[in-house]
């Protein structure tokens, strides 16, 4: 997938967001549901301003910075090298914060007959998923992947890091995904362990990797 490709679809998101932000403001509460807790209450309210608006910033800013990234980065030539995947997943995160954006907004003007839970984790699930495959493809650079001082540091760490990193992630998407199915506290740890474990698990791996290359 092409920069500019992808630079147009994001555009006609974050577009869309705004239409459909402006079309909704007479429907919308003064104060509307931004968060909700594990069981899918609503624990958290802000301002209908910036429940309309912050998250078409946001995402705009972030893909300001992802397209900021590759230009700026020392081994901006290792990036070239997996972009049309990187500019995938720019795509795919930006279309899973509008769709959260989306289903806030369908919940403020009164639907109510669905889970948060349910509705974004197999979203979620798929963008781990994707995440693994891109971490696979993924060369040595500052910004994107599993970036440790050991795996930034020795091209065999950051491929062996990112080979089992890829299989940890995909795992842990599926997971996430199953989790939709169950909802509640069950579906917060099969999205919130195998995560945060696989995080932890990568940072020991690659010093252990490192001190055996070293020492070889």
């Amino acid at each position: 997938m092409t920069t500019k490709f992808t630079s147009m679809i994001v555009l006609i998101l974050i577009a869309a967001a705004v239409i459909a932000g402006a079309a909704l403001w007479d429907q919308l509460p003064e104060q509307m549901a931004s968060h909700w807790n594990v069981n899918d209450q609503v624990d958290g309210y802000m301002p209908k301003f910036w429940g309309v608006w912050m998250m078409p910033l946001v995402t705009l800013g972030m893909f300001g910075l992802f397209l900021l990234v590759p230009a700026i980065d020392p081994l901006k030539a290792n990036i070239a090298k997996f972009r049309g995947v990187f500019n995938l997943f720019i795509l795919l995160i930006i279309a899973f914060m509008l769709y959260m954006h989306g289903l806030t907004l369908a919940w403020n003007l009164g639907y109510h007959n669905f889970r948060i839970s349910a509705a974004m984790l197999p979203f979620l699930g798929i963008l781990f998923i994707f995440i693994g495959y891109m971490l696979r493809q993924a060369k040595r650079n500052w910004f994107i992947g599993i970036r440790t001082p050991w795996t930034l540091s020795s091209d065999t760490v950051w491929d062996k890091t990112h080979r089992l990193g890829s299989v940890l992630f995909i795992a842990s998407g599926v997971l996430a995904f199953a989790g939709s199915f169950f909802g509640g506290m069950t579906a917060f740890w099969l999205m919130f362990i195998p995560l945060m474990g696989s995080a932890l698990f990568l940072v020991v791996y690659s010093y252990m990797l490192y001190q055996r290359e070293t020492k070889a």
